[in-house]
């Protein structure tokens, strides 16, 4: 077993360690979410964490980590007899991003089943983080399935699992800690609420503080055992303060001058639900613990609140988190009077930790004034930067109609078109093409069963042979890469109508991350066309991408066409099972440059001989219209709305899928 590197050898990141050591102290804190860059020591202060925590007492024997003091009545390997147990290291257990459902909740021995005629049980990762860590890197970019099931475990301390005629419960509690990259996508906000606490962690900008970090990992790479050996004093430490603050916790006062503050905090920030109080009073509490003292202060709480609430008060997920400190210190500050605790903050034992930092200036989106375009819609120069002007803010986003990706297909999971999925319902079953991955046991038993007396069976097993195992097949729903092409033309910004263009692009982003999609922007005006976005899982990048879009300049629709075909290859090549749906934005204009029209009609023949799904979301207005969308539209093979079409609760007609026209 590889010798990890020491929780306390690790620079800096103060809030994190904290983060880390309050769950330790006090498991039902709820978890800890780490957003940050990569390379920033998330996952190596998560790995190390578990080296510091107490040895846990189970029953001799049991696969799930039972209690000896209070087992599981309701335990698969059970019942037990209260008694001694044995004493072994807490766990911390890893969930791939690519786990199966049978590897996270466990399944029914499917050799034992067949060979032996009798139900048997294979536990998975959730009954062996039970009383320990569950570790998810890169939690944003776990499957759906596998987020319902950490929900529902986490909401009810157990796991349970009825299918393939098994009906297993047995208790599941454990510390949830997540990693991610925020660039990389964001994650669904009924599992981002589960997260107790959330930090922020960024690369230190101190020459000195980078030399120590780069010293300590050499170090360690050259000789773990020997540099893990000069920590041993200061993990032996942490570990008996961690020890000392726990049996301190159940002895912490929380006061009700406490509780006010938590209260009133939780609601001037406007966060949904109750679970920010509970998580706030908890970690306050364990602030105290971890300080020695039994009384909660103030500054107990304000630090509970910057760890706690940052991730739960977004309204959509293209808000950034972070929290208003100088409105925190108002709202403790107008309740501090109200308890019977000292508020000074130069009080003994600080709370520890210091408030995330700043994910540094947002950009200014700008004024949504424009300035009117000319009588031709267009300003006459035909440079990239002639005529340009100050970017429009998005106008509020609504709720958009369906739009998906006709027929079957076989991407990653997600929530937009129809497609072959291993999880899903299930459709029928097939012979295996390659490993079997999902077997479908009744039309196993059933392809076996006729053969049972020519195979000389005389047990209770089944005699299966290889060409007897059945493949489920299953249908559920895939993420498409979802590439919008938007004109940001002169044309555009005429009758100030960028601000509800943006606004409709924004809601159609705001549909592709409930939807699990990835995403990319390619805009065009003046004389050229650019990849403003490449395709990624982030779509909150996307968004902040389209807040700065300038408009002017002609309409080279060719040029953006073009520019997104290219792309559109490049992206089948990294990645072939994902299927694109293009979304142009635009008025439908072609200008500047010889037969513009023409040519915008070639460039979007490529798509339908292509067979890419598209639509043209038209934002032509005005008394006059000349349908340029709705032709651009047939030559994509596509199909147009117009943006009032678009919203979820319009008039227009019923959910609208992308369809191929007949030819």
């Amino acid at each position: 077993m590889s010798t990890p590197f020491p929780f306390t050898a690790v620079v800096g990141q103060e809030d994190l360690r904290l983060a880390l050591l309050l769950n330790a102290v006090s498991p039902a804190v709820g978890g800890v979410l780490v957003r940050g860059e990569k390379g920033t020591a998330k996952s190596t202060a998560v790995r190390a964490l578990s080296a510091l925590l107490p040895e846990v007492s189970v029953v001799p024997g049991c696969r799930f980590s039972c209690d000896p003091a209070a087992p599981d009545p309701s335990c698969p390997d059970g019942p037990h007899e209260a008694g001694n147990g044995a004493m072994r290291p807490s766990r911390m257990v890893e969930l791939p991003v690519g786990a199966s459902e049978d590897r996270l909740v466990g399944a029914l021995d499917i050799e034992r089943a067949l060979a032996e005629g009798v139900k048997a049980f294979e536990p998975g990762l959730l009954a062996d983080a039970h009383r320990g860590i569950l570790y998810v890197d890169e939690v944003n970019l776990l499957h759906d399935h596998l987020v319902d099931l950490l929900l529902d475990a986490a909401a009810m301390g157990a796991s349970y699992v009825e299918r393939e005629g098994v009906s297993v419960r047995h208790s599941s509690k454990f510390l949830l800690v997540g990693t991610m990259n925020p660039e990389e996508g964001e994650l669904r906000p009924q599992l981002l609420d589960r997260f107790g606490l959330t930090v922020e962690v960024a690369a230190s900008r101190e020459p000195d503080q980078r030399v120590e970090v780069v010293r300590r990992r050499l170090a360690y790479d050259d000789d773990p055992t020997g540099f893990a050996a000069r920590w041993a004093d200061e993990e032996r430490a942490v570990r008996q303060r961690i020890v000392g603050a726990r049996e301190l916790l159940p002895s912490v006062r929380l006061g009700d001058g406490a509780l006010r503050q938590i209260a009133a905090t939780c609601a001037a920030f406007e966060v949904d639900g109750m679970r920010a109080d509970i998580v706030m009073a908890r970690t306050a509490t364990a602030l105290a613990a971890w300080a020695g003292r039994t009384d909660v202060l103030a500054e107990d709480v304000r630090q509970a609140a910057l760890l706690a609430l940052p991730h739960r008060r977004r309204r959509n997920p293209f808000d950034a988190p972070g929290l208003d400190e100088d409105k925190l210190d108002e709202t403790l500050e107008e309740f501090s009077g109200e308890g019977d605790e000292d508020p000074d903050p130069d009080g003994p034992g600080g709370g520890g930790g210091q408030p995330p930092p700043s994910d540094g200036p947002q950009a200014d989106g700008g004024s949504g004034a424009q300035p009117e375009a000319g009588d031709d819609g267009e300003p006459q120069a035909s440079g990239a930067g002639s005529g340009e002007q100050s970017a429009a803010r998005a106008s509020e986003p609504f709720r958009t109609k369906v739009l998906s990706v006709p027929g079957l297909g076989d991407g990653a999971a997600g929530r937009r078109s129809r497609a072959r999925t291993e999880h899903g319902r299930t459709t029928g079953a097939r012979r295996p093409r390659g490993a079997l991955t999902k077997l479908h046991l009744a039309a196993t038993v059933q392809a076996a069963a006729p053969h049972q007396r020519a195979r000389g069976r005389t047990g209770r097993g089944l005699v299966v042979r290889r060409d007897d195992l059945r493949q489920a097949t299953r249908e559920g729903r895939e993420g498409n890469l979802v590439l919008f092409v938007v004109d940001a033309s002169g044309s555009m910004a005429a009758r100030q109508r960028m601000s509800a263009v943006k606004g409709a692009v924004l809601s159609l982003l705001l549909d592709a991350y409930q939807r699990r999609d990835k995403v990319g922007l390619v805009t065009f005006r003046g004389s050229a066309a650019e990849v403003a976005l490449p395709p990624t899982s982030s779509v909150d990048a996307a968004a902040a991408r389209l807040e700065t879009l300038p408009t002017g300049g002609r309409t080279p629709l060719a040029a953006g066409l073009l520019r997104a075909h290219e792309v559109l290859r490049v992206e089948r090549l990294r990645d072939p099972a994902r299927r694109a749906l293009v979304v142009v934005v635009t008025d439908g204009r072609a200008t500047g440059g010889p037969e513009p029209v023409a040519l915008a009609g070639r460039a979007a023949r490529l798509f339908a001989a292509d067979g890419v799904a598209s639509v043209v979301v038209d934002c032509e207005s005005g008394p006059v219209r000349l349908g340029l969308a709705g032709q651009l539209a047939g030559e994509l093979d596509g199909t147009a709305v117009t943006l009032d079409e678009l919203r979820a609760d319009s008039i227009a007609g019923l959910v609208k899928d992308v369809q191929r026209r007949a030819a």
